[in-house]
C-alpha cells in the first residue's frame, strides 16, 4: 500500500471513530442542542454550491 493511501486510509478511520463520539441532538464542532428553529434545517445542497474558480 502506498503512503498516499495509508494517509488517506488513516484520515477516514480516525474520521468515524471522531464522529461516533457525537451526541445525538447536538451539533458534532460544537456540542450545542439542535433545536427546532435552527436555520441550518432549511438549507438545501444548491446553498451550499460554491462554483469553480475562473468563473
Amino acid at each position: 500500500m502506498t503512503s498516499v493511501a495509508k494517509t488517506l486510509l488513516a484520515t477516514l478511520a480516525a474520521l468515524a471513530v471522531l464522529s461516533a463520539c457525537t451526541k445525538e441532538g447536538t451539533y458534532p464542532i460544537s456540542g450545542e442542542e439542535c433545536g427546532p428553529d435552527d436555520p441550518v434545517k432549511t438549507l438545501e445542497g444548491a446553498d451550499c454550491y460554491v462554483p469553480p474558480a475562473g468563473i
